[in-house]
């Protein structure tokens, strides 16, 4: 049986080794079955440039690059978190970087890829934040900064994010509907698999599905479509 992953939001930092042991096991074991991996953005809770090769971050290259030796396909796909993953680390690992949003035919399937973080349009603070964040000069302009002032700017950022959290609405973090249905009509697409959002689900819309990838925070999480036609999202 042929089977392609599709994971996410695993936000995976030093400070916990727990999760980041769950995907070094994933990776160096039932990853290494499927025809290709596909990591639909924020793999990483800060990244601040390619030329940070800490120890914790070579662990995560090194193991990247050893399951793509072995033959397996892994597509990356940036999230807010880790915009600054570039040309460096796809060489340094082997993956392959996708646009957002992306489309791919999955097993006959016409299907739209994308982080996610596009189609909450309720949050206006976020969107503000997203086109500031991904403007090339903007990018461009933070990676001529010391790398110490990144660190120290990222660890800034981490905590404010956390902290905005705690005091959004539920409904301001989530897709908008109407933004949904339009994207989709726009790439003509079966289904949409995106993150994000952390609100694991396999939804049913009225023109096909759309398949909201689950967070690392607590556990591994996976989606596994096969070509049998079946989706389906599972802990690890």
């Amino acid at each position: 049986m042929r089977k392609i992953l599709f994971i996410s939001d695993l936000h995976l930092q030093a400070s916990e080794p727990r999760i980041t042991e769950i995907f070094l096991q994933f990776l160096s074991g039932p990853a290494l079955e499927a025809e290709a991996l596909y990591i639909l953005g924020d793999f990483f809770e800060a990244w601040i440039g390619d030329d940070d090769l800490s120890s914790y971050n070579l662990i995560i290259i090194n193991a990247i690059h050893q399951a793509t030796k072995k033959g397996l396909p892994i597509y990356f796909m940036h999230g807010n978190r880790d915009f600054l993953i570039g040309k460096n680390f796809a060489r340094r690992t082997g993956i392959s970087l996708l646009p957002d949003p992306t489309v791919i035919e999955l097993f006959g399937v016409r299907t739209l890829l994308m982080h996610g973080d596009s189609l909450c349009t309720f949050d206006i603070k976020h969107q503000k934040a997203r086109r500031f964040t991904l403007n090339p000069c903007c990018q461009w302009l933070a990676l001529r900064l010391p790398l110490w002032v990144r660190r120290r700017g990222g660890q800034w950022l981490r905590g404010k994010s956390r902290r905005r959290l705690h005091h959004t609405e539920n409904y301001i973090m989530d897709v908008n509907p109407e933004a949904v249905d339009k994207v989709m009509q726009s790439y003509q697409a079966q289904q949409l698999i995106h993150g994000h959002t952390h609100r694991p689900a396999i939804h049913n819309l009225a023109h096909g599905k759309r398949i909201v990838l689950g967070s690392w925070h607590q556990a591994g999480s996976v989606l596994i479509c096969t070509d049998q036609g079946n989706c389906e999202l599972k802990s690890l």
